[in-house]
């Protein structure tokens, strides 16, 4: 048979285009799929009894809280409302005084990430609400405990926001940034706070009001460790949880944004807010 040189030249090229391709055992490889944000897909924790009944619990009284006002969602910061043991952890005077009069109902959920809120969200936790306002304070336990980055944090952030202008459009969102740790993730905390003053400090979500009060919880440009529950454990932890002291005084700091956004007069505080002398 007679070979032309356009024959030559199309079997090399062919064979140089497979000799080009990634190979394992003789045959080409496709790249490997990318793996999904971990903080962005909705996850339960269903394996956890505790979570399963309040879940259950929230979504059984949704007919008794109709009139819903305010809505505060979040992880065990906000659970912690539901505490009244002092001295450190009397946390009920303080809903009583700034909440409960706003018909607000207690989101939060100790050990929370984004993607657990996500799911809360998506599964009849606010079916049926129109609340005013939605206090969102998320996130510290993505990078805290599961080691999720500055960008994978900020974008469950993004998604909860998001879903819960779906869910409720009329509500208006007062977001919170991650208050300050101990913990090594407060570097990250630090970058997504910085990202959410970015994205939604100016007012182009006319949704969102964004709030970062981490100067609160320090004196003398030192974080204060006389706010927060942990360092007073046995035996102690880094500073993460507030205290009674520094519980009332995030409150009394977004006091003036909750009532600017409910449309209502601000609460005045009338505790001391400062720090009770170090136990023994």
């Amino acid at each position: 048979m007679r070979t032309t040189f356009k024959s030559h030249y199309a079997s090399a090229l062919v064979a140089a285009v497979l000799c080009s391709l990634p190979t394992a055992a003789g045959y080409a490889q496709a790249p490997p799929p990318a793996m999904p944000n971990p903080a962005v897909v909705p996850r339960d924790r269903l394996s956890e009894a505790w979570w399963v009944d309040r879940h259950k619990a929230i979504v059984a009284g949704l007919a008794s809280h109709a009139d819903t006002q305010l809505l505060l969602i979040g992880d065990s910061i906000t659970n912690n409302y539901d505490k009244a043991k002092p001295p450190n952890e009397n946390f009920q005077p303080i809903w009583q005084k700034y909440y409960a009069p706003r018909r607000a109902l207690n989101l939060g959920f100790s050990g929370d990430t984004t993607a657990n809120v996500l799911w809360r969200l998506d599964h009849g936790e606010i079916e049926g609400l129109n609340p005013k306002v939605a206090i969102l304070l998320i996130g510290t336990n993505n990078t805290g405990f599961y080691h999720q980055t500055a960008k994978q944090t900020e974008a469950g952030i993004d998604a909860v926001v998001a879903d819960l202008e779906q869910h409720l459009p009329e509500t208006k969102i007062l977001l919170l940034g991650i208050l300050p740790t101990r913990l090594p993730s407060k570097e990250e905390n630090f970058d997504v706070n910085s990202y959410l003053g970015s994205r939604y400090a100016g007012g182009d979500d006319p949704h969102v009001t964004y709030m970062d009060i981490g100067v609160i919880f320090y004196t003398g440009g030192m974080l204060d460790d006389s706010l927060f529950c942990d360092p007073y454990l046995t035996p102690p932890r880094p500073s993460l949880h507030l205290n009674t002291v520094g519980q009332r005084r995030m409150a009394s700091a977004i006091e003036p944004a909750v009532a600017r956004l409910m449309g209502d007069t601000p609460v005045k505080p009338s505790e001391a807010l400062v720090p009770p002398s170090p136990q023994p």
